[in-house]
């Protein structure tokens, strides 16, 4: 299949077909040029990112040893199965659906596009706000290192952390065009990783019994609880799945499954790694940021602190793509990405937008709280209710009655967290807003 038959088929939303401009492709981004071992790296780039040094303490604190490890493994099991569900249906009527919002939109109408459009958009804006909030943190543990003389405060780290993600998202024109910086972004992951993991084992190793109870009383434990289930489904979901199939080369469902099994093994032991050891190490005391925890030598302190500021950078890109590549198929931006008129494009919008996510990223810089809230109101509806819906009402005719069943249960299970998830998030919010203060330095 050529580009300009993809292009043409990619045109047809809604279940019915819209006659295709001749002069302008279905989007301006590169369709069917990865391999599945380039996307299965972009995945593993997103469950591997400075996040993973915040699961020891927004995971396994709140949930224990048992609830921990258990909520975590069966949260990759349950996520591979998600997502599995939306990769098959890539090709659903025999066309490709390059978007998630193409795909709900083919299934059920012009509502559901919009309304997934709306859902997929606060998910990714969420994300990279807490990108944000991630690469100020390791700015400002860098430079604690060396100057604890609180002049460097957090929100300034920030707005910092803002303008070099902004200066990268205006050189990379499109999520194929990363390239090698994947690979950059493979190296930062394993050196932020294995220190973190060698600084908490030589802590745990000469550290008295710590103390693993978890934290809080009555109702407050138990939306403490409930906050932390949202932090699992986010630790392995994107929330832009068929976006990023839409890069992998034919066959392309079989193609991104080998990218979904590759995600889901090797991908997911960093994490583990990081985050069971983080906890066994300080127990309940352990930061949301595994790095201010960890005792070692400034040099190797900071350079782990680095590599997150960096890989986050490189992250942030991939969960904005769906908004820039809107955008700049809207606008009709194409051709050389040195071009005048595109490279401005993409210095007033890209700028403009991530100078807002850094507005709110320093305004409340809550990075476990914005964890909650991304799972509860996005990643459940998106990965969990949708998947299995749409799923549900694609392959209707060829479903046994038992099967029907399993994911009508999924739905009405996810939903209930959905709603019990997001209260706890907004509680959370609500509370770390008294205690401390907005533009917090926290």
């Amino acid at each position: 299949m050529g580009r300009r038959d993809i292009e043409l088929q990619t045109n047809k939303v809604y279940g019915h077909d819209v006659v295709a401009d001749a002069e302008g492709p279905s989007t301006a981004h590169q369709i069917s040029s990865d391999s599945w071992f380039q996307v299965g790296f972009i995945l593993t780039t997103g469950i591997n990112s400075a996040y993973v040094l915040g699961y020891s303490g927004t995971v396994m604190v709140p949930l224990g040893w048992t609830g921990g490890v258990v909520g975590l493994v069966l949260a990759t099991i349950i996520s591979l199965y998600a997502n599995a569900l939306i990769a098959h249906l890539h090709e659903y009527g025999g066309q490709r659906h390059i978007r998630y919002r193409d795909l709900a939109g083919y299934i059920y109408g012009k509502k559901a596009y919009s309304l997934t459009w709306a859902l997929q958009y606060i998910n990714l804006f969420m994300i990279n706000t807490g990108y944000i909030i991630l690469a100020g943190s390791a700015l400002k543990a860098t430079y604690v290192l060396f100057r604890d003389d609180g002049l460097l405060k957090l929100p300034y780290c920030i707005a910092i952390a803002g303008l070099v993600c902004a200066m990268f998202a205006i050189c990379i024109p499109h999520l194929s065009a990363l390239g090698i910086w994947l690979g950059f972004s493979t190296v930062f992951s394993l050196i932020y990783i294995i220190i973190s993991f060698l600084l908490s084992l030589k802590d745990g190793l000469h550290s008295p019994p710590r103390d693993y109870k978890i934290p809080g009383e009555g109702f407050s434990k138990v939306f403490t609880i409930i906050g932390a289930s949202a932090n699992l489904v986010f630790a392995f979901n994107t929330g832009m799945l068929p976006e990023i199939q839409a890069t992998i080369r034919q066959p392309v469902v079989k193609n991104m499954m080998n990218a979904l099994y590759f995600q889901f093994t090797a991908g997911v032991l960093p994490l583990y790694l990081v985050a069971f050891t983080g906890y066994w190490a300080y127990g309940s005391s352990t930061s949301v940021y595994l790095l201010n925890s960890v005792n070692g030598p400034v040099w190797v302190k900071a350079t782990a602190n680095i590599t997150a500021f960096l890989q986050s950078v490189i992250a942030l890109h991939i969960f904005a793509s769906p908004m820039y590549e809107f955008l700049d198929t809207k606008y009709g931006i194409k051709g050389s990405a040195l071009n005048v008129k595109n490279m401005s494009f993409r210095i007033v919008v890209r700028g403009g937008y991530l100078a807002f996510n850094t507005f709110v990223s320093a305004f409340l810089p809550f990075l476990g709280d914005f964890m909650s809230l991304t799972g509860a109101i996005s990643t459940f509806p998106l990965t969990f209710i949708l998947a299995n819906h749409m799923y549900l009402k694609a392959k209707e005719e060829k479903l046994t009655s038992s099967q029907k069943l399993w994911h009508w249960f999924n739905i009405g299970f996810f939903s209930i967290m959905s709603i019990l998830a997001t209260i706890a998030a907004l509680r959370l919010i609500a509370v770390d807003s008294k205690t401390y203060h907005v533009f917090a330095d926290v």
